[in-house]
This record gives structure tokens, sequence and C-alpha cells, in this order.
């Protein structure tokens, strides 16, 4: 048994684990590699983990984003978990850098499931003990859960990042809420990087269908910056940011902390009025992606490892929502300062 966190990766983000190892190298000054183990399928794809090394007494962390495809990323999650909890571990904490079935927090109509909590039901009784993601598409998602869940947030990145791509023109700056539900996450981030709020309200005739969006708020002559959690086809947020140039915006730049991108979602984005999109790897970025001339994508590894570290060591999480504690953090990637 060690005093450190050990790491172990799924197959859905490996990039963003090796990522996530490197970085909490350099934190501890000594190797931080992932356990090896292998996570297999079978011909009839039926999932199969083998962990090689000891993990009994050990703090785990398996780190596995419940993206496309969902379903076997969670079951991949779900099993590695059982094979660590019989294996000895001594806490296993679920590092899901994006939460799948989010959508489904609440009952829209008759006759459906709450699907986040019955993964929330299914993570518990395999043997997690802990939480980490960031980001959830509702916060109550964190009552789901009858263990401790931390919800990291990409704004204050978000913020680090306007101020220093938008540095001699942060005047100009206008936060938008692409809906309704999303205000008082383009208000938190407006009021730290101190700039003007909109809100782009649209209302269907049918579901995936939008029969017309209005901005509320002054967006002529302005740099508006749409902010969301996700985004999936980029229909609303290509739409969204046609609406803000024709209502006068000299610019629409997009900031969103899911790049689920699914469908004809980049070819959109490469077609749309938007003069550029960011973000970030909690998703693994597909080719077309990475290829994306408007796709800029930002790294999350140095808040998740920050985030393993403390939550390892019985620190404070919640000191990683300040700008002063990620500063350093992320000081490598603008080095002309903020």
């Amino acid at each position: 048994m060690t005093d450190e966190p050990r790491l172990i990766s799924g197959n859905a983000n490996r990039p963003l684990a090796e990522a996530i190892a490197r970085r909490m190298t350099i934190h501890r000054g000594h190797p931080v590699t992932l356990i090896e183990a292998r996570v297999e399928r079978f011909n009839d794809q039926e999932i199969f983990v083998e962990v090689y090394e000891n993990v009994r007494g050990e703090d785990m962390f398996i780190i596995q984003p419940t993206s496309n495809p969902a379903n076997d990323n969670l079951m991949e999650l779900l099993i590695m978990t059982d094979a660590l909890r019989r294996s000895s571990a001594a806490r296993i904490t679920a590092v899901i850098p994006y939460f799948g079935y989010a959508r489904q927090d609440r009952r829209t109509k008759a006759r459906t499931p709450i699907s986040a909590k019955l993964v929330a039901n299914l993570l518990t009784e395999a043997g997690i003990a802990r939480v980490l993601t960031m980001d959830l598409h509702a916060a109550q998602i964190q009552g789901f859960f009858d263990v401790p869940v931390d919800n990291l947030y990409a704004s204050p990145i978000f913020a680090l990042d306007i101020e220093a791509k938008f540095r001699d023109r942060r005047d100009s700056l206008t936060v938008v809420s692409p809906d309704v539900g999303g205000v008082a996450r383009a208000r938190e981030l407006a009021q730290r990087i101190g700039s003007g709020l909109a809100i782009v309200d649209k209302r269907r005739s049918r579901p995936g269908e939008i029969a017309e969006m209005t901005v509320i708020g002054e967006v002529e002559g302005q740099i508006c910056v749409i902010v969301d959690d996700l985004c999936d086809t980029a229909g609303t947020l290509c739409k969204a940011a046609e609406v803000l140039i024709d209502d006068g915006a000299a610019e629409v730049h997009a900031y969103i902390s899911h790049g689920v991108l699914s469908g004809p979602a980049v070819e959109r984005i490469a077609a749309s009025k938007m003069t550029s999109m960011v973000i970030t790897d909690t998703i693994r970025p597909t080719e077309a992606v990475r290829a994306a001339e408007k796709i800029r994508i930002l790294p999350m590894a140095p808040i998740f490892a920050q985030a393993i570290l403390n939550i390892s060591n019985g620190t404070s999480v919640s000191s990683l929502f300040e700008a002063a504690t990620l500063e350093p953090i992320y000081e490598a990637f603008y080095p002309n300062g903020y």
C-alpha cells in the first residue's frame, strides 16, 4: 500500500488519463503512471477487465467519461469498479469528466425514466465511494448519489482563456446564454470577466425543431461569447450565432464544456457564422474535430490532476473554482499572461 493516489483508465478517453498522469508526475516529482490492466471485449462484445498490478489497500481513481458509446463506456466503468473492489482496493473514486445520461435528470412527460438516477444507483452499488466530474448538465444530479460528488466547473478556465484571447477587446464582450435554462452559467462567466449578459430565447413548435429565436439584451457591435455545458448536433448553437449576427453582433464565439459533436455537428460549425468554438477534452475529440479550423480544444488534465491530488490528500476541491488557484496551474498554456 502507498500513500499516493493510483490511476487506472478505461478506453473512453485514454489520452486524457495519460495527460492527468503526466501532470501528477510534475506535481509529485516522481513518475505517476496508469496501472497496467486490460479492458477488452470478447467476440460477442462482452467486456472483460483484468488488473495486472496489486491494488490491495490503494486509493484508486478510475478515469472514464461515459461518452459515446455511452453504454459501453458505462459498463467498462462498472466492471472496472467491480474488479478493483474484489481486489481489495481501499477506496474507489470514479473520475467521470463527462457524465452521460445527465440530460435525463427528470421526468419530462408521463411514463419516462430518470436515467441519471439509475446510473447513480448502478455506480454506487458497484462500489464507487466518490465521484469527480465536470459541469453536470443539471446540478441536482449530485443529490442522486449517496456518496460525495465533486463537480468541477469549466467556467473559471474559460474566463482565463477569454481574458487572454480578448485582452485588448474586453470592453466589447457580451456573454450569451443560448437558452433560458443556462442563464445562471452565463451570468457566472459574465461576472468573472466583467462583461454584459444576453439571452437567446428559443421556442420550439415540436421536439428537435426550433420555431423562433429572440435575443434578449443588447448585442449590437459586441463580441458575443456563447457559453453552454454541451453541444451535440450544434443545430441550436449555429442558429443562435446566426440570430446574434443578424441582430448586429460583430463576432460570435462559443465556449462549450463538453463537445459531444455528433452527426453533422462539425460540418455545421464550419459553415456557421461563428468565428470560433472552444471545447474541452473531457470527451475524446475525433479526428474531424481536431482538424476543424474553427474548433480549439482546452486541456482539462491540469484541473483534474490537482482535484485528484486534493481528494487523495483530504484538502479542498472547491478551491479550484477560483482564478487565483487556477492561474498557476494553467500558466504554461498562456505564456504571455492572462
